[in-house]
């Protein structure tokens, strides 16, 4: 079969992100109680168990053609800031993880109490290692509610993952800018230097090691991406 070649985010009902209405499949749009229907965005938690359950449904019927091709790498699980390090998290992972029974699951967090000191970012890493969760190690902003430092560290033996968001500290967690402005960064040759061999060491430790750039704003992320491709290969 084919070598695995696409990794999918998951939708934001299944993450705790709201999604608008008018976005959603027909068919869970019928079955929302009218209250639901009628606003412009509803988040995971205002909806009944069974159109939860639906979400998750119609994602993964969704993902069967690429499946039986053999193009699935995995589903990209990225939290919102308020998803905060509590047991009740820790079993909404687990669950996450069931539910997609068996289909590799890559996680982003975004809040720093995950990786505030050394025990915490301990505990998560244990955590996602006990449940088969691989970490993404993100660079981005620091500083922020939303920002968590680059944890080199690769959780599945199968998969590692890096996600460089770029820098912008002004726009990341800012109201009412467009997502094309606010991760508009093009990274400093001296920058991917730094973030090179952290790359290399995943390698050795994994399987298969992605690296996405943010793609919202031109060609940055592909221009990124080729650069950082030709700087490994040297």
């Amino acid at each position: 079969p084919t070598e695995p070649s696409l990794h999918l985010k998951a939708h934001a009902l299944m993450t705790g992100q709201p999604t608008e209405v008018a976005r959603l499949p027909e068919a869970l749009i019928e079955e929302l109680p009218s209250g639901l229907a009628e606003k412009k965005r509803i988040y995971d938690k205002d909806l009944p168990l069974e159109l939860y359950d639906a979400v998750w449904t119609h994602f993964i019927d969704a993902l069967e053609p690429l499946r039986e091709q053999g193009k699935l790498g995995g589903i990209l699980l990225q939290y919102p800031r308020w998803f905060l390090p509590t047991p009740a998290n820790k079993d909404l992972l687990a669950e996450s993880a069931a539910r997609l029974a068996g289909i590799p699951a890559t996680v982003e967090l975004r809040n720093h109490l995950w990786f505030n000191t050394p025990t915490s970012t301990g505990w998560t890493l244990d955590m996602l290692r006990d449940l088969g969760l691989t970490h993404v190690m993100v660079d981005g902003p620091q500083g922020l509610d939303s920002s968590v430092p680059l944890v080199p560290a690769v959780t599945t033996p199968a998969l590692a993952m890096m996600r460089l968001h770029g820098r912008r500290g002004a726009t990341w967690e800012a109201a009412r800018v467009p997502t094309v402005e606010r991760y508009r960064y093009l990274y400093a040759p001296e920058q991917l230097a730094l973030v090179g061999p952290l790359i290399e060491s995943a390698a050795t430790e994994a399987t298969r090691t992605i690296v996405f750039f943010n793609n919202c704003y031109g060609n940055y992320g592909a221009t990124k991406a080729r650069d950082t491709g030709a700087m490994l290969s040297r």
